[in-house]
């Protein structure tokens, strides 16, 4: 395959445009790359100076009535499983579509 004088006058500049572009590409998956390195131990460092789980007090709060705040965790959960079985769903079990 031959090039004339004229196709070569367009040709090449598009080359060093394209070679311009792919130069650019790897030095932007670079840089990101980088980054999110950076981030990563950023991250990390946070988390070995940050205390993740609260130690528990060898005490035991208690409110007026005398229960303790484990029991009253306790019941609230129950009580919000109470509510959950008791609740009806909107439009579960109301209607069945025999059409089809």
């Amino acid at each position: 395959m031959s090039l004339k004088a004229i196709e070569l006058q367009i040709a090449i500049p598009k080359t060093f445009d394209a070679g311009k572009v792919a130069d650019q590409l790897q030095q932007q998956s670079a840089v990101n790359q980088a980054n999110a390195q950076a981030a990563s131990e950023r991250q990390l460092e946070k988390n070995r100076e940050t205390v993740l789980q609260p130690e528990e007090t060898a005490e035991a709060s208690l409110d007026d009535k005398g229960e303790s705040s484990a029991e009253q965790e306790r019941k609230k959960r129950e009580k919000k499983e109470q509510e959950k079985k008791n609740t009806k769903h909107p439009f579960k079990g109301n209607f069945v579509d025999f059409s089809g």
